[in-house]
């Protein structure tokens, strides 16, 4: 600034005095020249004029990352090979882990924890394995311990055992239990591995099917059909003592086939696949529930109920029912409160401890037809949908829906639970499915389908009810599980 009004005042002098001030002015230059580079800096920002910028980093925003959880699929290569586990990530669909298990698994259980896996497996044999992905303890094949059951009652040679083998598994904090149709029994198995320590024997003239329970529920049931036809019947485990009252035993419907417990496991719903009902039981009093006016107990649904989960927000049930086979299936969602502490003062019956039902328990919302065949299904713990996966008919090839056959054969009808209609059909290819799991995420859920017919296991989106992508088992798909709902 000083230079500049300099230069000024030369231009304002008169010719004859120019030359002595350009002098000054260019001595001045030349003895300032790197004083005025050193502090030019300074000398602009002195002005006030001119500002420097500031660059501030800034936080990448993006969605929130997702639990760490997984899928576990178990599949087998062949009647005589050893299955295998797979272990998926939930949040990139990638394939973590493949380990090795016993023959031909047809049966696989987490433990209420996720875990922890077991597999039922056709050379008689039960494996558990920890379900761990991070190295130095992530699993291997040396991890899978395998225990022998005792020998079952299988026809002669040439016949199928398939009938005759274990077919449920319920592993508990510190005991598990497998139903064992032929040799009548529950056998009971504890320690690590798991080794049998005793069997409870079933009511004779009754085949076990399931057991239904929950970690830390007063008593576990063993759900039985007649031999001879007739209705069913349910045995109670007492936990604490791995006993079965005789006298405890509960009659239900025809032919029941699955059943569910609640999660303060207070209710059992027992589905009876002969009949077309599902009977309740209170696991307090361990009774036959007794029905609010309005209700009946048993309740009636559709045909063939096999399968049910809850949707604990809406205190509702969901059933599947198989229908005839070739035509369309259904659901059957069922409202089932409790009272609790906050009826207390205009429900002097409402016991905290053991409660009574709610007026509407037990009364069936809808009947919603859905696909061919279903065979089970899944319901998002929100409550917002519930997710069938329908076999189809197993003598048609799977076929997306057509105009003329909308219900198509093979596919996942997806139940919007607040309206209560399908809302999408998914159609999947590769083999007529059989199991399905589902888990809630952010920005979008995942529904995990198998089939006996296919390598591939199919992974649906539940933000836009679509298929993602397949993954790969090595062998065809026998259940799915995943570690958290």
């Amino acid at each position: 600034m000083h230079l500049a009004k300099i230069e000024t005042e030369e231009n304002i002098q008169t010719r004859s005095n120019r030359r002595p001030l350009r002098s000054v002015a260019q001595s001045i230059r030349s003895a300032s020249k790197f004083a005025l580079a050193a502090a030019a800096l300074g000398s602009v920002i002195g002005c006030g004029n001119t500002y420097r910028p500031v660059v501030s980093a800034i936080n990448p925003v993006g969605p929130p990352g997702q639990p760490a959880k997984y899928a576990i699929a178990v599949s087998s290569p062949s009647p005589t090979s050893p299955g295998l586990v797979t272990i998926v990530d939930f949040s990139g669909d990638t394939v973590l882990i493949t380990a090795n298990l016993g023959i031909a698994p047809y049966y696989l259980a987490l433990d209420s924890a996720g875990a922890n896996g077991f597999t039922l497996n056709s050379d008689g044999t039960v494996n558990s394995f920890p379900i761990v992905v991070t190295p130095p303890n992530a699993l291997q094949t040396q991890n899978v311990l395998q225990t022998t059951l005792l020998s079952d009652n299988c026809p002669a040679t040439g016949s199928s055992c398939l009938p005759y083998l274990p077919n449920s598994i319920l592993p508990l904090s510190t005991t598990t239990y497998i139903s064992q149709p032929g040799r009548s029994s529950i056998a009971v198995l504890q320690g690590s591995p798991a080794a049998l320590s005793q069997e409870l024997q079933i009511t004779t003239g009754y085949t076990p099917v399931y057991i239904a329970g929950i970690n830390n529920g007063p008593r576990a049931y063993a759900i039985s059909q007649n031999n001879g036809g007739g209705n069913g019947q349910v045995a109670a485990i007492e936990t604490a003592s791995n006993t079965i009252v005789p006298s405890s035993t509960i009659g239900v419907g025809k032919a029941p086939i699955y059943g569910v417990m609640t999660a303060d496991g207070k209710r059992a719903f027992i589905m009876n696949q002969g009949d077309g009902t599902v009977s309740v039981i209170n696991a307090q009093t361990n009774q036959l529930d007794i029905a609010p006016a309005g209700s009946t107990n048993p309740i009636p649904v559709g045909t063939q109920p096999l399968w049910a989960d809850f949707a604990p927000t809406l205190n509702e049930m969901v059933v599947a029912n198989a229908g005839d086979g070739t035509g369309a299936g259904s659901v059957s969602i069922i409202n089932i409160p409790l009272c609790n502490a906050a009826t207390l003062p205009t429900n002097p019956g409402c016991d905290p401890t053991n409660p009574v039902d709610a007026v509407g328990f037990g009364q069936v919302l809808a009947n919603v037809p859905v696909g061919v065949n279903p065979r089970m299904v899944a319901v998002l713990q929100d409550g917002t949908r519930a997710y069938t996966v329908n076999q189809g008919n197993p003598a048609l090839p799977c076929a997306a829906p057509t105009p003329a056959q909308p219900l198509g054969n093979c596919s996942v009808s997806v139940v919007n639970l607040t309206t209560n209609t399908v809302t999408a059909t998914i159609p999947i290819s590769g083999g007529h499915p059989n199991f399905i799991a589902v888990t809630s995420g952010t920005p979008t859920g995942k529904v995990y389908v198998t089939s006996p017919e296919s390598n591939n296991m199919t992974v649906i989106r539940t933000d836009t009810d679509s298929v993602e992508t397949t993954i790969p088992l090595q062998g065809n798909g026998v259940m799915v599980r995943v570690t958290a709902p």
